[in-house]
């Protein structure tokens, strides 16, 4: 049997996390391993040694500390802690800002138990997960803010990063980049590593920014592995 998916939610409201606990326990890969009511309690958790999650779902709005700084610490201080960001808030802005300081997905509350389920499989499967929505913002918010990336020696990355790089942007796993290309997993990590170090990207956003900045893929494509 695979290890289950160890999750943690953090959100002040309690009937709405007590509800989001409810649903994701029914499911046989995912257990519920605490409950935060605020960040500082999250982050006091995180830092007491016990065990620690694999995914964090992260409401913003939170007393003491709120979900957008309470992301910024996790990201910096346990930065192989995945974070759905939860939010009533379907701003762009909103989802750009948290995007940017390193969450993988961005859940709106008003969405499906199974787009709450296939989020939490994907970003545990992949790092990350960006919908239509999230990619739009990227593509529309981030690219056009952000500093060029373009770089103009072809060689900068080599035939097989490209392939890889593509294909991540594309949103598959790294176990199934593997059998596509006939590489290890662990030869597809090493490039996703390499990657975000030569690319000088914090995180996946900033790898599809640069691979549309330099036209390894397009919009189009980076969508094309999303279901809607």
């Amino acid at each position: 049997m695979k290890n289950k998916i160890k999750i943690i939610l953090a959100d002040d409201e309690e009937l709405f996390r007590k509800g989001i606990a409810f649903l994701l326990q029914r499911e046989p890969n995912i257990e519920i391993i605490f409950e935060a009511s605020n960040g500082s309690e999250l982050v006091d958790h995180l830092k007491s040694g016990k065990e620690l999650p694999e995914i964090i779902m992260m409401d913003l709005k939170m007393p003491l500390l709120n979900g957008v700084e309470a992301t910024k610490l996790i990201h910096k201080d346990f930065p192989g802690i995945r974070i759905i960001a939860l939010t009533s808030y379907n701003t762009k802005s909103f989802i750009a800002n948290m995007i940017n300081v390193g969450a993988a997905s961005y859940l709106v509350k008003n969405a499906s138990p199974l787009e709450m389920v296939k989020t939490v499989n994907e970003v545990a499967q992949k790092g990350f997960y960006y919908n239509e929505i999230v990619m739009e913002v990227i593509h529309q918010n981030m690219i056009s803010n952000a500093a060029s990336k373009t770089v103009l020696d072809e060689d900068f990355l080599t035939e097989r990063e490209k392939e890889v790089l593509s294909l991540i942007c594309k949103q598959y796993s790294s176990i199934e980049i593997a059998e596509m290309l006939s590489l290890s997993t662990r030869t597809v990590d090493g490039h996703r590593n390499n990657l975000l170090l030569k690319t000088n990207s914090k995180n996946m956003a900033g790898l599809v920014i640069f691979a549309i900045q330099n036209k390894i893929i397009s919009l189009e494509d980076s969508n094309d592995n999303i279901e809607s």
